[in-house]
């Protein structure tokens, strides 16, 4: 009997310590609403392409935060809601109305905060909105006040204006493209955050932005290559290990938005308000200073040349990136031109011919037949051109049904289709394909493969290591890679490169308000 007790004393006294323990952590809430949207193109995007996280779900979506994870014994965690969509056309205001409305609603349900992380991506368009992150975090801090902390973490391709900035107190960004650094960015948000509530330092006390007047598209702003790579370099040494500042970006923005907000920005944050200020301006000289230098990542040229290259050239597979209908950059994924193109050339039309995989048109009615008629069958039918028709019409395919793959996350069925030597890959909603296993799971090798086209503009790293040779073709679409073809109307001019020859702008430090001040 005794020894009962004195087991359900100590379970008692540790229940008490634990709960104690758990009640002297912060409060912290996680939120957050991602896409890249162009405003050149006609799609637009619905709720459902969010594939909202609620609760516990969320932290499904940062591998740092998993139950035996260092971070997540830190706080008190409360996810509200965090929606992520592939890039895409602007998203509907009805879309946008509901996910903020549950995100505020379960955020009211559990304030109040001691910090709050918000993930967003920074270049989200919104029917009817100019500054959709800074009407989002605006609605956000009328929920938890300005007590709480918040830490936002946002793609270097993001467009911060005075109001975003405000309204954070903590910010950070990628420092590469690819994004190769995406989840230890939002990882280092999570922890800045954390540390500033753990010091009791709270609020850094300076913020320094500063607009810079160029617009350019990701594909000549890679960090893998000369300037970016050298621009970037300098983000590290002055954001981290350096008292004084508590991190500091470069965001390059998004070239296929016309807004106001649509250009670059050098912001860093901390609480020793020369280094902060330096810092900045530092960086921001160099970003003007090397804009001349910007070029595109891999070699670039029309579409008939590269295809004269792909077929000659010894080197397997090669790779060739269809720029102007990426959906990962924002376009509507079904422009037809390209692939009616190479469907019109002699040396694809035979059975026998060079081995090219093409990657992807969505057409819901193609894959609906498809499965009709099931893989082994022959299909006749066009596809494609029912969004963004502009370029061409839907393509004509004749061909053997390879495959028909049910399941994906964003293609829901993904049908192969081979036309002569060409492997059509139709899909009944858009989806990227960055991965090999995205071929393989289909039944293609496209390591094999003579010439392999995706739409997309830098090659994502599996493919990049893929590749035996690699050229952008500078194809009409969404996200145009030919800014000059582009109607901006609403940007701020000048703007370089649209306006070669502007004068210098004032590139000095530019002080943003403690939020809530």
């Amino acid at each position: 009997m005794k020894k009962h007790f004195l087991l359900s004393l100590t379970c008692w006294f540790a229940a008490l310590h634990f709960g104690s323990a758990q009640n002297n952590l912060p409060r912290v809430a996680i939120a957050g609403l991602g896409i890249e949207s162009s405003t050149f193109s006609p799609a637009v995007t619905h709720e459902e392409a969010f594939h909202a996280k609620t609760g516990d779900q969320v932290f499904t979506s940062y591998p740092f935060m998993k139950d035996e994870s260092p971070l997540r014994k830190q706080a008190q965690w409360f996810p509200s809601l965090v929606g992520k969509s592939i890039p895409g056309g602007a998203a509907t205001r009805e879309a946008y109305e509901s996910l903020v409305t549950k995100m505020l609603d379960l955020l009211k349900k559990n304030a109040p905060y001691d910090g709050l992380y918000l993930d967003i991506h920074g270049a989200m368009s919104v029917q009817g909105l100019d500054d959709p992150e800074g009407d989002l975090i605006t609605r956000i801090r009328q929920v938890v006040g300005y007590k709480t902390l918040l830490s936002t973490s946002m793609d270097l391709h993001g467009c911060v204006t005075k109001r975003l900035a405000q309204n954070t107190d903590l910010m950070t960004c990628y420092r590469m493209a690819p994004h190769e650094d995406a989840m230890q960015t939002k990882e280092r948000a999570v922890q800045h955050l954390l540390d500033r509530l753990k010091s009791g330092k709270g609020k850094p006390a300076y913020k320094a932005w500063i607009p810079v007047p160029i617009l350019l598209p990701g594909e000549q702003t890679s960090t893998r290559i000369e300037p970016g790579k050298s621009l970037y370099a300098e983000v590290t040494p002055i954001a981290d290990n350096n008292a004084g500042i508590v991190d500091a970006g470069i965001w390059i923005s998004y070239a296929w938005a016309d807004a106001p907000r649509n250009h670059g920005v050098v912001m860093v944050v901390g609480d020793d308000k020369e280094k902060v200020a330096t810092s900045a301006e530092k960086l921001a000289k160099h970003f003007w200073d090397v804009r001349s230098k910007f070029d595109f990542v891999a070699p670039v040229g029309k579409l008939d040349e590269v295809l004269n290259k792909a077929v000659v050239s010894k080197k397997k597979p090669f790779f060739i990136s269809d720029t102007g209908d990426n959906p990962t950059a924002g376009a509507a994924g079904d422009v037809t031109w390209t692939i009616t193109e190479i469907l019109k050339r002699p040396e694809f039309q035979k059975a026998d011919g060079p081995a090219l995989i093409y990657a992807s048109i969505p057409d819901p009615e193609f894959v609906k037949k498809a499965q009709a008629i099931g893989v082994g069958g022959t299909i006749e039918s066009t596809a494609g051109a029912i969004v963004d028709h502009r370029f061409a019409k839907p393509v004509p395919l004749k061909g053997t049904i390879e495959s028909i793959v049910e399941g994906d996350r964003d293609g829901v069925v993904e049908v192969v289709v081979k036309v002569g030597s060409v492997h059509v890959i139709v899909t009944q909603k858009r989806k990227p394909y960055h991965k090999e296993k995205d071929f393989e799971r289909l039944g293609l090798k496209p390591r094999e493969a003579d010439i392999v086209v995706v739409k997309i503009g830098y090659l994502e790293p599996e493919l990049y290591n893929m590749q035996k040779d690699w050229i952008m073709a500078l194809t009409p679409g969404g996200v145009d890679q030919d800014l000059y073809r582009l109607p901006y109307k609403h940007i701020k001019r000048p703007m370089y490169p649209l306006d070669k020859d502007m004068k210098t702008p004032n590139l000095s430090a530019q002080w943003i308000p403690v939020s809530g001040k």
